[in-house]
């Protein structure tokens, strides 16, 4: 079987994932996940870069970069060791960056001319830049201002679109898992967190946001449809809705992470620390969590939050009732066509019975089966006995006064 007649049985309901029954299991998943994120984030910490932490910040343009850059960069400073809050990395193939806490200007003449003396280039290859702390706590707030706005005016929207407030609460639910998560495999990279990150951490939480609002559209479509036929109850009618939007969710992760993925091993491999290689992690992982969070999150929360509704109750009632009279219809037609059902006769509308009194508590009716004064046609109707048996369009024959 291909992939699109997979996904065609899905939207069919032909084949279903058990995504809504299975719910605790994946909010378990969820809940893992997220404590060790959180315990990444307190062992490990989060790398802050220097346009959040402040400080000083050398360059060194070189033709190429000797393998033993790390140690050379740390003898010129006086460094052993990262103790005295000194990172080295290469950025691209000819470019070494040296970051340091706050020093002064004749301290930053001083490693400008140990570091050209040490690679053996000229002062003017050596470019020195300051950062204070006061500028990188206002990227700091801006960036928790612009987080903030975002949740709030997703929250409202939300609301409006679909007119359920429970159905924002939980896409807020699923961000905040989203973000969690990523941030704290994040800190297991031990990657640099750059403004860089902080856009990428904005990015992705649209990005998710985005795949939930396309599952909870058809969510919406399939519940509304189920509250005017009663045909099947809410969770059923929003497993169904997760289970066709299940394949598209795939493919748009798919298409999205692949290049991203060819960024991120570029980067990784041969560009180095750096504003593309931040933003291609953050992004790598963030668009893979939320398209989880998306499918298995968000819409079995949305589930759990409606199930004590008075109109959900209602609902799943109504269902149960559809779905037994459609379960004694089917086992009638098998029994009157000389069908024996799989467990017994009858045992089909035993059980369809059972179901009905357990929807309505109140004793189902039960339907006549074919006797003698009537019987059953393969279809389910009844035909009483005096009925034509032949065809009806036969000619009258003739009286016996003009018979021959």
């Amino acid at each position: 079987m291909s992939f699109s007649d997979f996904g065609n049985d899905l939207y069919t309901g032909k084949r279903s994932i058990p995504v809504i029954p299975k719910r605790r299991t994946f909010y378990l998943v969820s809940l893992v996940l997220m404590a060790i994120a959180i315990a990444g984030l307190g062992i490990n910490k989060l790398n802050l870069g220097l346009e959040f932490s402040g400080g000083s910040e050398f360059r060194v343009t070189s033709t190429s970069v000797p393998d033993d850059y790390e140690s050379m960069a740390r003898e010129a400073l006086g460094a052993a060791d990262d103790s005295q809050g000194v990172r080295v990395s290469k950025l691209g193939t000819g470019t070494v960056r040296v970051q340091t806490e706050r020093l002064g200007e004749a301290e930053s003449a001083e490693v400008r001319a140990e570091l050209a003396e040490t690679f053996s280039v000229p002062q003017d290859r050596v470019s020195a830049t300051f950062i204070g702390p006061s500028w990188g706590e206002s990227v700091t707030n801006q960036a928790l201002r612009a987080l903030v706005l975002f949740l709030v005016l997703v929250a409202a929207v939300l609301a409006i679109y679909f007119r359920n407030w429970k159905m924002a609460a939980a896409a807020l639910i699923a961000l905040a898992h989203d973000l969690v998560i990523t941030v704290g495999i994040y800190s297991f990279s031990k990657f640099e967190v750059s403004p860089a990150t902080m856009i990428g951490f904005l990015t992705v939480l649209g990005y998710s946001i985005y795949d939930t609002v396309v599952v909870f559209d058809k969510v919406r479509e399939n519940t509304t449809e189920a509250f005017g036929n009663g045909r099947m109850s809410f969770a059923q009618a929003a497993n169904l809705a997760v289970n066709q939007t299940l394949v598209r969710s795939i493919n748009t992760t798919v298409i999205g992470v692949l290049p991203i993925l060819a960024v991120l091993v570029v980067g990784a491999l041969f560009l180095g620390p750096g504003t593309l290689l931040d933003l291609a992690l953050v992004l790598f992982i963030g668009i893979a969590v939320g398209a989880y969070s998306s499918i298995f999150l968000a819409t079995p929360l949305l589930v759990s939050m409606r199930s004590k509704d008075e109109s959900v109750l209602e609902l799943d009632k109504r269902a149960a009732r559809s779905q037994a009279a459609k379960a004694k219809k089917q086992a009638v037609a098998a029994t009157a066509s000389g069908g024996v059902p799989a467990e017994g006769p009858g045992a089909g509308a035993d059980r369809a019975v059972d179901s009905d009194e357990a929807a309505t508590g109140r004793p189902a009716v039960s339907v006549p089966m074919a006797t003698e004064e009537s019987s059953a046609t393969i279809t389910g109707r009844q035909v009483h006995k005096y009925a034509q048996s032949g065809p009806r369009n036969q000619p009258k024959r003739p009286p016996k006064s003009r018979r021959k």
